[in-house]
């Protein structure tokens, strides 16, 4: 990607991991710990640093700690994403959080989300036309103001929530025309359960696309003009799952910024999302845009495939 490209930029969660590996699935109820590490995580920021090992522009414009040596703000530095525009001050704090990841890979996540989020009301429609595409997630909910001047403005929305504040969060997600759910949140949102009901529920005529990330079962995603479709997942080893789905929307919000088509879109989110559970963390295993070719170009990197309207759920 050229040095002209414009940024992603995003304001959500930041946050400090704690992560114990256990010797057990998650559903043993108990476990002895194999290995502790601290890691840097949160929704829109992991995003953003996907994007910079995808090698684009991210630009962090959420509220940040003013101390030029917090530990938050120095690594965003160090992983390639921008703060210029970021508001700050004294009192903002990371999430803290504490993750069990059992020895199937899979995840809790336990945190403390009492802390300032979001940004500034003040945050300038000169950044905000110079995106390529705004990221956010579901604690936006305290900036809403901003996001609808970005899509008033035509900048993309990638949309990124698991959890809803009631109202607030309605209000986020019909403002945004990308809407990138885990199909869990997304069934609890539109009160459907199979992925093609959910998929058409979600959607209006203001979208640009629907897509809902569903693990191992891989993405469904429904586009204008397009009937629903199914990617299936990639098969990889997994090692740890903190942080797919936040590499799957900076490489999502990365490949539009690239002017790809929407299907090509999920298609590297799904390819870089399978290859950042193979290493610990949340950002140890963030891939390159090489690895993510890579992936793409074998011969049996998995194809969308219609859902038709009588199909199950699963």
């Amino acid at each position: 990607m050229s040095g002209e490209a414009r940024p992603v930029i995003g304001f959500g969660a930041l946050s400090v991991d704690d992560i114990h590996y256990v010797d057990a699935p998650l559903q043993a109820g108990k476990g002895r710990v194999l290995r502790r590490t601290r890691a840097f995580g949160g929704n829109v920021a992991t995003a953003l640093v996907a994007v910079a090992r995808l090698g684009g522009a991210a630009s962090f414009v959420g509220w940040l700690n003013a101390s030029p040596d917090d530990e938050v703000v120095r690594e965003l530095q160090a992983s390639g994403v921008r703060i210029d525009d970021a508001p700050r001050a004294a009192d903002c704090l990371p999430i803290r959080a504490t993750i069990t990841v059992g020895s199937d890979g899979d995840r809790f996540i336990a945190y403390d989300d009492d802390v300032r989020l979001g940004t500034t009301p003040d945050l300038g429609d000169a950044i905000l036309t110079a995106a390529g595409a705004l990221l956010i997630d579901g604690y936006a909910i305290g900036s809403s103001d901003v996001v609808r001047r970005a899509r008033a403005l035509d900048v993309p929305v990638v949309a990124d929530i698991e959890w809803t504040a009631g109202a607030a969060t309605e209000t986020l997600l019909e403002m945004s025309d990308h809407l990138v759910l885990p199909l869990g949140f997304a069934r609890r949102a539109s009160g459907r359960e199979r992925p093609r009901d959910v998929l058409e529920a979600l959607w209006t005529d203001e979208r640009s696309a629907v897509i809902l990330t569903d693990g191992a079962e891989g993405a469904y995603l429904l586009e204008a003009d397009r009937p629903p479709r199914h990617l299936p997942a990639h098969p990889v080893a997994v090692v740890d799952t903190t942080g797919a789905g936040d590499c799957f929307h900076g490489a999502y919000a990365h490949a539009l910024v690239q002017g790809r088509g929407i299907g090509d879109c999920v298609r590297v989110a799904a390819a870089a999302a399978a290859l950042s559970v193979g290493g610990r963390g949340g950002r140890e295993a963030l891939p390159s845009a090489g690895d993510v070719e890579r992936l793409l170009s074998r011969v049996d990197a998995p194809e969308f495939r219609e859902l038709a309207s009588g199909t199950r759920w699963r």
